[in-house]
Parts: C-alpha cells; structure tokens; sequence
C-alpha cells in the first residue's frame, strides 16, 4: 500500500443531523428491540402456563424500577416502529417523498408516539 493520504469521504463534513435522518436510525433499533420485546412475552406467556409461582416471579420482576423502565421502553418501541411504519405505507404509494412532506411527517411520527405511549401507560394503570 502506498503512504498516499487519501480524502475521507464527504459525509462527515457535508451532512448535518436532521431528524429524518434519526427516525431512520431509530426504526432500526426500535425493530431490533422489538426483538427483545418478544422474548419478554415469551417468558410472560411461558410464566402464565408454568404455574402462579413462575408468574409471581415474573409480575416481580416486571414491577420493579427496571422491569417498568423496560416496558416503557418497549411501548415507546412499539409505537414509535408503528407510526414509522404507517410513514413508509404512504412512501409506498409515492406519498410525502418532498422535503416539507417528510419533515411534517417526522414531527407526526414522533408526535404521536409519545401521545400513543403515554395513552397505553395512562389507560393501563387504570387512570382513565
């Protein structure tokens, strides 16, 4: 190999963070922690069908600080890889592909991921 410095490519010094670019990111690893998602309704499933001591053990671990900061990741997960999804339904038909479209839609989707994960916590505690 030659000692020739070559120039890195241009994205570093081009491209700024926009939040179409995020939401890409995010759907990604929302799909992937969605993944982890199904193992944790695995073992609630599993739990249920083991007996009340294994589902004792798991509203335990559920309960905890950590087990409710994982669902709530999981909610949030769940709504906002829908509403991106729903996004990618109308880029389908050849909708919303201009630049004011797809920043309108972006705010919509992380909008109402929020209101759609705080109405799944709202509603599952019981509070309405």
């Amino acid at each position: 190999m030659s000692g020739t410095k070559r120039p890195l490519s241009p994205h570093l010094q081009v491209y700024s963070w926009s939040l179409e670019m995020a939401l890409s990111i995010f759907h990604r690893a929302t799909g992937v922690a969605l993944g982890g998602g199904a193992l944790l309704i695995t073992w609630w499933i599993i739990a249920i069908a083991t007996g009340p001591d294994a589902y004792d053990q798991f509203r335990n671990v559920m309960s905890s600080i950590v087990g409710k900061v994982f669902l709530f990741g999981f909610t949030f997960s769940l709504m906002l890889h829908m509403c991106n999804g729903i996004r990618h339904l109308f880029w389908d038909i050849g909708k919303g592909f201009d630049l004011e479209d797809s920043r309108r839609s972006s705010k919509m989707v992380m909008f109402f991921s929020v209101v759609l994960t705080a109405l799944s916590w709202v509603i599952g505690y019981g509070i309405i």
